[in-house]
């Protein structure tokens, strides 16, 4: 399944947001996968970030990162950086971004 979802970056914290994503824990990744995800973009305009995710079972993979050691560090060094953050509880595995078209 694909999901799209929308966050938002501190407008004085984005070089570091940006940072951040060039040193993600290689243990993260690797957790990410194994819970099915086969593809994450981030795209950023201003201080809107995108995210398409490709995974087998989003709700699934919130629910094996929720309570992960090393997703918890992660998810708290990105609140530091983030006004919207990723909701990796139940409630958030409906947050995707509606399709309004494709083709």
């Amino acid at each position: 399944m694909r999901v799209a979802l929308h966050t938002r970056v501190r407008p004085d914290r984005v070089a570091e947001y940006e940072t951040a994503h060039r040193e993600v824990p290689t243990e993260l990744t690797d957790a990410i996968r194994a819970a099915g995800v086969t593809a994450w973009t981030i795209w950023r305009s201003g201080t809107d970030l995108f995210h398409l995710l490709e995974c087998e079972d989003y709700a699934w993979l919130l629910a094996e990162l929720e309570h992960l050691p090393v997703n918890i560090v992660w998810q708290a060094r990105m609140a530091d950086l983030l006004d919207v953050v990723h909701d990796y509880s139940d409630a958030g595995a409906t947050a995707g971004l509606p399709i309004v078209w494709e083709l």
